[in-house]
């Protein structure tokens, strides 16, 4: 429950579990909703870019009713990458001010009409004007939409279901390829078939804008902004639709965040938090999101014009290369989503970084030699470093969401997106388009390596700057500005606290004991299963521990972590058996049975 503690200068004070109430859910319909409705922001923005990028060799043809030319793709791909910032920037502080709900209702519907409008271009000023408009949408969806996931999916498995939608951004980059094969085929005319490629936006963006009806607005937000008695029936209703479509009954929530709600916060007071509290964190930010938004915008948006210059790839062929290239990409964060809430932040920030930088290194060199590389090895060298890059890129997103306090939280991704985005989103498409222009390899090479580079720098960052964020509660990762000093209850009991979340992870920087204990409920179930039944098939076991209300991946990591830790035995493939009791010994591998 919310209770007001005290009253100051007309402003309340009040103590709330929400968050606590919130993380403690068990994974449930109601997540695959939130999912649903919001997750699809990124499968618009990989549908429009792979449109353009998928078309680009059509639209540079004669009849094809626009009149650019090869470097006004990259130009065009810039004014959306330069809409995309102002948009996040105007609407990252507005989500911040009116909520989540209100804004990813208001962006989609900007996408929608620019979308539609970019299907009519009749020359190159108009169709620059509505690539910057429907950037505009994308840029203020990237801010409501991380914020209000983030706020709605439990902090167990927030990190792989975070990278996961980021890298949905890619289905959406194949299944734009895909439609686009069919439209620039012989059955259209040429200035027909690509407009009615946008059109393919419009009417998932119209499915979608239904959907997004059912998506609540963010109870953390509306605690902050004085509405606590709004979040309690919110909370409460999704509590009882929880426990109705899992059949589990909740347990009681002790752990309380105590909190002066602000109906309005100032701007240079959110803007002046990241630079001024977490200076750091806001290096670590931008350099994240310079490396991604370089070599991200750079090859994506010139990908086609890339294929047919130098590999003599037909324009209707192009999509083909474009649909494989995205599949890589998609599977970099849906493989290795799960490791950034077990192996850690840090590590898979850096190695995925570092590893992207690699591999771009060795792409410029292959490039370089003449005949080295045919169209189908050149993407496959390129689906290796993006299937590391896409993974980095999508954590950049989880990053900025992450690390800085919840009232800022939208605007921080709105900022940081913008100022890396305009460093390097903006600047890669047009160098490579130019590179591309010229007609040199060696030009072109030069480029990857700049790719290579910022991505390097971005794994340094990382190394100095990163923030050990998995598994922990957002209210610990960054104390609400909003937070008072204070007493904090936790399970009846009470401690001193200067105002951060009293849950039973630690503030992060501090010792591991919480961090050890991630997972605790899960383990503790698996151990009573095997405890009652003896040897389980692990599919049996999955039922008998409910975990399909879990979450996605926990399953196997907390499976991994009971056999670690010797409360759980493999026997055979896919059979588990329980560990010792306290009265009896280990039983070593060598003994009949090995750990997995």
């Amino acid at each position: 429950m919310t209770t007001v503690t005290a009253v100051t200068n007309e402003a309340r004070v009040i103590e709330t579990a929400i968050p606590a109430r919130l993380d403690r859910l068990p994974w449930a319909r109601f997540h695959w909703r939130i999912i649903g409705g919001l997750g699809t922001c990124w499968i618009l923005d990989g549908l429009e870019v792979t449109i353009v990028g998928a078309i680009s060799a059509v639209l540079v043809q004669k009849g094809a009713g626009v009149g650019l030319t090869t470097a006004d793709i990259g130009f065009a791909a810039a004014m959306y990458v330069l809409g995309a910032c102002a948009g996040a920037l105007v609407f990252g502080q507005l989500t911040d001010r009116f909520g989540r709900k209100r804004l990813f209702m208001l962006t989609l519907g900007l996408y929608i009409l620019a979308t539609a409008g970019t299907a009519f271009s009749f020359a190159p000023w108009y169709f620059f004007l509505f690539r910057a408009l429907t950037g505009a949408g994308i840029g203020g969806e990237y801010a409501a939409i991380n914020s209000a996931i983030d706020e709605l999916i439990p902090a167990r498995a927030r990190g792989r279901v975070d990278l996961g939608i980021n890298g949905s951004y890619w289905a959406g980059a194949a299944a734009g390829s895909a439609v686009v094969l069919f439209f620039l085929s012989s059955i259209f005319p040429v200035d027909i078939g690509w407009r009615l490629s946008f059109g393919l936006g419009v009417v998932l963006g119209l499915g979608v804008l239904l959907v997004r009806r059912n998506v609540p607005e963010s109870p953390r937000w509306l605690f902050i902004h004085g509405r606590d008695e709004e979040a309690e029936t919110l909370v409460d209703s999704i509590e009882r639709e929880v426990s109705e479509t899992t059949g589990e009954r909740l347990d009681e929530v002790g752990d309380t965040i105590t909190v002066t709600e602000r109906r309005a916060i100032p701007f240079r007071e959110i803007a002046g938090t990241a630079f001024k509290k977490y200076p750091k964190r806001s290096v670590l930010a931008i350099a994240l999101f310079v490396g991604q938004a370089f070599l991200y915008n750079a090859v994506t948006f010139n990908l086609g014009t890339l294929m047919s210059t130098f590999f003599h790839v037909a324009a209707s062929v192009v999509p083909v290369f474009t649909i494989i290239y995205a599949l890589s990409n998609l599977a970099g964060p849906l493989s290795l989503g799960r490791l950034f809430d077990t192996v850690g932040r840090k590590t898979m920030i850096t190695a995925t970084y570092a590893g992207s930088a690699v591999l771009a290194v060795l792409l410029a060199l292959l490039f370089l030699g003449q005949g080295v590389l045919g169209p189908w090895s050149f993407i496959v060298v390129v689906m290796a470093v993006f299937f590391l890059a896409s993974t980095g890129a999508s954590a950049a997103y989880l990053t900025a969401s992450e690390i800085f306090p919840m009232e800022t939280r939208a605007l921080a991704i709105a900022f940081f997106y913008s100022v890396g985005t305009a460093v390097g989103g903006i600047s890669g498409p047009v160098l490579f388009g130019n590179l591309i222009a010229s007609g040199s390899r060696t030009e072109v090479a030069v480029g990857f390596l700049i790719g290579a580079g910022v991505m390097a720098v971005g794994a340094l960052a990382e190394i100095l700057f990163g923030v050990a964020a998995e598994q922990t509660p957002l209210e610990e990762i960054a104390r609400p500005l909003s937070a008072t000093d204070g007493r904090h209850a936790r399970n009846g009991r009470f401690r001193p606290g200067r105002g951060t979340y009293s849950g039973t992870l630690p503030v992060v920087g501090s010792p591991t004991p919480g961090r050890r204990s991630a997972l605790a409920h899960q383990r503790a179930a698996i151990a009573a299963a095997l405890a009652e039944h003896g040897p389980t098939a692990r599919n049996r076991l999955f039922e008998l521990v409910g975990a399909r209300h879990w979450g996605p991946g926990v399953f196997a990591e907390a499976l991994r972590q009971s056999l670690l830790e010797g409360s759980a035995f493999r026997l055979a493939r896919g059979l588990y058996a329980p560990g010792p009791t306290r009265d009896e010994p280990v039983r070593r591998p060598q003994e009949g049975r090995r750990p997995a």
